[in-house]
């Protein structure tokens, strides 16, 4: 099943030098259980297209449809994570994590009752009462992670979460997110990571849409069929790493044949199923 369709879209601003075209003509879609990781140049549009997925922003051009019907008002069946944490410095990570809920008007027992599911769930327990201040960057994440899953979203939104974080806080944090992806007794049904690290889409991520440089296009689909865990040092992710980095940076290169367990693809048809090989 189909959970997003973004089909034609363009985003453009005005400027007083002229209207600057951020992305022009992007097409791909999200599926139920997809693992979806969007990379690109600095500037091409890539935390901008995670905005006009959850409505916080609209496109100047083309559809984006959520479950078949369009975005036009920010979907409360996704959540976002964002790269600078956004919480709530006046209130403890157990108030954080409840903010989205109260907002929704969850009855006090089941709000209680799922903070401190996602608490547990993200190795927060004993740090309830603590306020962001007093907080590692990556306990921080984690209040952002857990006040994300707490509302149950069918789509996780995840802009360059562990770009913050230092290599080892981040590495960690990255197994953790796959653990509870992997994990079917726990949303979402979809993520959309946004990332300027390849090795990290290719290390988490079921299928990489590539983005040009500034208008950002959509200039491939890469399917990784790397089983899981994957190993980072294997040939087969060295190239298919290196064929994404030719992508963004040379328009492309033959895919060698020790990733050929990782077909690219061109994007995706709006039904969610791979187009034609590359």
């Amino acid at each position: 099943m189909t959970l997003i369709e973004i089909d034609g879209v363009d985003k453009s601003f005005a400027s007083r030098h002229g209207r600057i075209t951020i992305m022009q003509d992007v097409s791909f879609s999200v599926a139920d259980n997809d693992f979806l990781a969007i990379v690109g140049p600095s500037g091409c549009g890539k935390s901008t297209l995670l905005r006009l997925i959850i409505g916080l922003d609209h496109p100047t051009g083309g559809s984006i449809r959520f479950r078949g019907r369009p975005v036009d008002h920010v979907e409360t069946e996704m959540a976002m994570v964002f790269q600078n944490f956004a919480l709530y410095p006046w209130l403890t990570v157990k108030q954080n994590v409840a903010f989205g809920l109260e907002a929704r008007g969850w009855p006090k027992p089941k709000i209680e009752a799922q903070v401190e599911r996602y608490i547990s769930v993200t190795g927060l327990v004993g740090f309830e009462e603590a306020y962001p201040r007093e907080l590692s960057g990556g306990m921080r994440q984690r209040v952002g992670l857990a006040r994300a899953l707490a509302v149950d979203p069918a789509v996780l939104l995840m802009d360059e979460p562990f770009s913050a974080l230092d290599p080892l806080t981040a590495e960690g944090l990255r197994e953790e997110v796959l653990q509870l992806w992997l994990d079917p007794a726990l949303p979402p049904e979809g993520v959309v990571l946004v990332t300027h690290n390849i090795e990290e889409a290719i290390q988490m991520a079921d299928r990489v849409i590539v983005l040009s440089r500034r208008p950002g296009r959509v200039l491939a689909g890469v399917i990784v069929n790397l089983p899981r865990p994957r190993d980072r040092k294997s040939e087969a992710f060295y190239q298919l790493t290196d064929y994404v980095y030719s992508l963004i940076t040379e328009g492309g290169a033959p895919l060698p044949g020790a990733a050929a367990a990782a077909r690219p693809t061109h994007p995706p048809a709006a039904d969610g199923r791979p187009g034609a090989t590359l």
